[in-house]
């Protein structure tokens, strides 16, 4: 038995599946306001999972916003800001008294799905989560590749490629910096894009239910929104050269990601053609909490 946790800011879900991905148990609680209690909400959900499964886990793997940094064991970049500065994965396992792994959300989502999802079987795979903000993963023979850095795969502040002088102007990034990826494919970033182009409020579910009822100003903004995209994963695939790119977040379920941009990645990757595949992820929003539950290999767990 796995058991997955995925760590966040309103909500803490916990499953508990087989070898085969097959799910045993599963628990949904909301975030406790501090850390000490989140340990122990995280110690009782544990020990639910346990009951409702009928066996003790041998491990226990977390998916959390920021990650855990290799040079000093703390969290950090986490916008759930108590983590920040804690061990929080030693903490956690001395509550639990079992080993813990803890991995960067979207490492956790590309991971689920390149172990039984969208991109089961692929050797390289890119996890992209497109909402509110914008993350990646990277994974590599089913195995999540961290870096020497830990933050391998956050592609999100990047800056957008090849900015035409207009996009060159825009506000800077709640990170302090100018013009990256998350300020022009998030979902908040693409309805600012419409607003500042006189389409008025709207979100980017809506902004695409437009387009596609005949609004202009709402194709125009979902056009720009994929050419930034394959500017964007243009970079990744220079560098890594996936095989395939995995979505998740409220962004993908776009179909502009995967009708348009594919075509328009040519005009950006050096390359003769481009093989890579875009697609959708699998299991939804239960990838996070999956992919948590696969940081420990079966060989980690006898």
């Amino acid at each position: 038995m796995r058991i997955g946790i995925d760590l966040g800011g309103t909500k803490i879900e916990g499953i508990a599946i087989d070898g085969a991905g097959a799910e045993l148990a599963r628990i949904r609680i909301a975030t406790p306001p501090g850390y000490d209690e989140s340990l122990q909400a995280l110690a009782a959900l544990v020990k639910g999972l346990e009951d409702k499964a009928g066996a003790a886990a041998r491990a226990v793997g977390v998916g959390m916003p920021g990650s855990i940094s290799p040079a000093t064991g703390l969290a950090r970049n986490g916008n759930s800001t108590w983590l920040n500065g804690r061990p929080f994965d030693a903490d956690l396992a001395r509550v639990l008294g079992v080993a813990v792994r803890a991995a960067n959300d979207a490492n956790c989502f590309a991971l689920s799905e390149a172990t039984d999802g969208a991109a089961a079987g692929a050797a390289g795979v890119f996890g992209v989560i497109l909402g509110t903000g914008c993350g990646g993963g990277l994974v590599i023979d089913g195995r999540v590749r961290n870096g020497a850095s830990g933050i391998a795969g956050e592609w999100g502040h990047n800056p957008l490629p090849w900015p035409t002088p207009e996009e060159a102007q825009i506000a800077p990034c709640w990170c302090g910096r100018t013009g990256c990826m998350e300020t022009w494919v998030s979902g908040p970033a693409i309805a600012r894009d419409h607003e500042r182009a006189g389409g008025g409020k709207l979100s980017a579910t809506e902004i695409a239910a437009a387009a596609k009822a005949g609004d202009a100003t709402a194709a125009a903004t979902l056009a720009r929104f994929s050419d930034r995209l394959a500017r964007g994963l243009a970079t990744i695939i220079n560098v890594f050269d996936p095989e395939i790119i995995v979505f998740g977040g409220g962004v993908s379920k776009l179909d502009a990601i995967y009708d348009d941009v594919p075509a328009l990645l040519s005009r950006y990757v050096f390359s003769d053609y481009v093989a890579v595949k875009l697609v959708k992820n699998l299991h939804g929003d239960s990838s996070g909490v999956r992919g948590a539950a696969w940081l420990w290999r079966e060989d980690e767990l006898k």
